[in-house]
């Protein structure tokens, strides 16, 4: 049996195939396509379309290898939706979460109930983008000839199979699941003006979908295939492939978002954790994704796209590393830098406005990411010990960042924790290993990290002696400066 991970992230997707031969997991990308949205009048789109058709070509290439029978697993972001119509037609298209028309939306409806309550229903953070937000703010006509509301990997399930379901992982990121009961809360969908019955029943990790409707693609050359609703929530697939054992570890999943948290066997919902923005999204196997949001490669990204010449990740790593670091001190996850017009700019002003000298270079403006982010890790990890009781030895950084050698020296050394580094496509092994042990190839989640550990390369960062408490004093005064004036 082979096993396809269709693994979409905010920049780009690819299919990945795998396979356990030897004893070690194998993968093999067999496709990769670009993703991004567009402003049309105004607002910021999803091509949900293009997405469909690059996995349905991603499939394509898994039977041209002569595999004629695979199954398929789908994780992309979390958040975004589509709204059916009683035909199972969308009715619009998708939008997307960096549009904004939330930005003053939790303002608006914590007038109607408190940050306090929301947090003890649901315990989830509060970002600006989450669904609940977005639905609050949708045309309420609109909602009314709503049939049904899938999220986007169950959408790209949804058409691929006919069969409908709201998968947990992704589905607690709306901020509208209550972990204690293990369902939709009835009080904050009648503040949005959604009812339950508009959502698909939750399902677990592992579920099977079911198979491919292949009638629906007769243009197309596919193999059989089963569809298995894997950890959809990209994060709760990377967390899946994270190699962690035993207790004292904490994980970063990091990409576009920086993801920083610990696996916690139950919700973790009180002051301290509501008053720093912790949030307790639904893992697999009956666990919590204990995590902060941090602002992470996306920042870099915008900065790329603003340059006159066109670095590549390696490049900046290497003209980083010429200039001397901790020069500015910038709070990347202020809301400031969720979509602005020009992200140098942005940086720019911000370290005017508190009185430090603004990055011009490449090397100074990825310098300045590094080591801010950096920082807001180290922060993050205290705050973590302190919320939870619980002692940090390690960390591992899985995602396309952990290819970041001088980032995660940088984050040994402030947070003063051993750093190990890898997989980069944790998401993708986390997809594959949910599917392996849904046909029962791998016995449980242990097996599944032992066999991560045993097939790829994890590299360790022991932490070099700085003033840390110097450098993360600097960098609240700088915080504490912008946050008053």
């Amino acid at each position: 049996m082979v096993y396809v991970a269709a693994d979409i992230g905010a920049s780009s997707g690819r299919l990945v195939l795998g396979e356990i031969l030897n004893g070690k997991l194998q993968m093999k990308e067999i496709h990769r396509f670009a993703n991004g949205f567009t402003i049309q009048a105004g607002t910021c789109y999803w091509d949900i379309d293009h997405l469909l058709n690059e996995i349905l070509k991603g499939l394509e290439k898994v039977k041209s290898m002569g595999y004629d029978d695979c199954t398929l697993g789908i994780d992309t972001w979390a958040i975004d939706y589509v709204l059916l119509d009683h035909d199972g037609k969308r009715l619009q298209e998708v939008v997307a979460y960096r549009d904004k028309r939330t930005e003053k939306t939790i303002q608006k409806l914590t007038k109607i109930i408190s940050k306090e309550d929301i947090y003890h229903k649901t315990g989830i953070q509060f970002l600006p983008f989450n669904t609940i937000y977005q639905l609050y703010e949708e045309d309420k006509k609109q909602l009314e000839r709503t049939s049904k509301i899938l999220l986007v990997p169950d959408y790209l399930g949804y058409c691929l199979t006919g069969v409908g379901a709201t998968e947990m992982t992704n589905a607690s990121t709306m901020q509208l699941l209550n972990p204690r009961y293990g369902q939709f809360d009835e009080e904050l969908l009648e503040l949005i003006s959604v009812k339950k019955e508009q959502f698909e029943d939750l399902v677990q990790p592992g579920t099977e979908l079911g198979p491919l409707a292949m009638e629906r693609f007769a243009s197309y050359n596919l193999p059989n295939c089963k569809v298995i609703t894997v950890a959809t929530h990209d994060t709760a697939s990377a967390i899946i492939g994270t190699p962690g054992a035993g207790e004292g570890w904490a994980y970063i999943s990091s990409g576009t978002w920086s993801l920083l948290g610990i696996e916690s066997g139950s919700p973790i919902i009180n002051e301290l954790a509501l008053e720093n923005n912790y949030t307790n999204e639904w893992g697999a196997f009956k666990t919590f994704r204990f995590l902060k949001n941090i602002m992470g490669m996306w920042v870099l990204q915008e900065v790329r796209k603003k340059l006159n010449r066109d670095y590549n990740f390696g490049q900046f790593v290497e003209e980083a590393k010429k200039i001397n670091d901790f020069r500015q001190f910038v709070n990347f996850n202020h809301d400031r830098f969720l979509n602005p017009l020009d992200m140098i700019q942005e940086i720019q002003g911000f370290c005017k406005e508190t009185n430090q000298i603004a990055p011009e270079s490449a090397g100074e403006l990825a310098n300045c990411i590094y080591t801010n982010l950096a920082i807001i890790y180290a922060i993050a990890l205290d705050e973590l010990e302190q919320i939870t009781g619980q002692q940090i030895s390690r960390v591992h950084i899985v995602g396309g960042g952990a290819n970041n050698e001088h980032l995660n020296q940088l984050t040994a050394d402030v947070s003063g924790k051993v750093v190990y580094a890898g997989p980069i496509e944790a998401t993708a092994i986390g997809n594959l290993l949910m599917q392996m042990i849904a046909a029962k190839e791998v016995d449980n989640l242990e097996d599944a990290r032992r066999l991560v550990m045993e097939s790829f390369e994890i590299k360790q960062y022991t932490p070099k002696e700085i003033d840390r408490t110097a450098i993360i004093q600097k960098y609240k005064e700088a915080v504490s400066y912008e946050c008053t004036n």
